[in-house]
């Protein structure tokens, strides 16, 4: 219980931040808008190679992985701006549990991405995506849990440079191999074989499949198994290396 309530007082004091500037938000949702009303579109010669009902039956579920992976990247360029302002050191000298600072941290970040995440499904639907519902659900629970593990890690690094001109190279370095390689934008069967084989060692080209496949209903197949086991490994992975880093903060 109390591991709880020191989440939700991390928690609270986060989200009273979002609220009272949530520029980040509204900027996080709007990129994979634009790509849904601009480059969507462009999809639609390729509806029968992708063998889906519409160009945003495809595209919605990589829009929401983008969400999941480049909207939770950003935090933390905030938690750089709370350790300048003192805010890091006056917890440490609390009895909070390190994992606490970090989990109350993501828990505001996945709400975030939550409601994020259904305005962009809505969004979907008014376009013509089609989709299982209980599939949905589960490709939604499965973009948490990759959101969950890039904002852990994006809290890590922030610990690790602490400095906005350091960590923003590397996050740029980052993601355009990321947008590129997980089939977000383009299946990767488009690709030459060497790039195909080369995408294989993304595990988020794996989550991204996983999400398209949860969207169609066919939980039995392989890219959800991958997907699933790739998240849930990333998250947990993130998780450590987060609560390690504010430890070592607080040493």
């Amino acid at each position: 219980m109390t591991f709880l309530r020191e989440c939700f007082i991390v928690f609270r004091r986060q989200l009273r931040m979002n609220l009272r500037n949530p520029a980040w938000v509204i900027i996080g949702l709007l990129q994979p808008i634009m790509y849904l009303f601009l480059f969507g579109p462009l999809l639609k010669p390729l509806v029968k190679q992708l063998g889906v009902a519409n160009e945003y039956t495809f595209f919605v579920p990589g829009m929401l992985v983008q969400l999941g992976i480049f909207g939770a990247f950003f935090a933390g360029f905030g938690l750089i701006g709370e350790w300048r302002e003192g805010v890091i050191e006056a917890e440490r000298v609390t009895p909070a549990s390190r994992t606490a600072l970090l989990v109350g941290r993501l828990i505001r970040d996945m709400i975030q991405l939550l409601v994020q995440a259904v305005i962009l499904v809505g969004l979907g639907y008014a376009l013509g995506m089609a989709g299982s519902a209980k599939g949905i659900i589960f490709g939604v629970v499965l973009t948490l849990l990759v959101g969950g593990a890039c904002a852990a890690a994006s809290n890590a690094l922030a610990l690790t440079v602490k400095s906005e001109d350091v960590m923003a190279p590397i996050m740029n370095m980052l993601m355009m191999p990321v947008l590129l390689l997980s089939g977000i934008l383009l299946p990767m069967t488009l690709g030459p074989k060497w790039l195909q084989n080369v995408s294989d060692w993304m595990p988020f080209k794996w989550v991204t499949d996983g999400v398209r496949t949860a969207f169609s209903g066919e939980f039995a197949r392989d890219p959800m198994l991958y997907g699933t086991l790739w998240a849930a490994a990333l998250f947990v992975a993130a998780l450590w290396w987060g609560t390690s880093t504010f430890r070592k903060e607080n040493a």
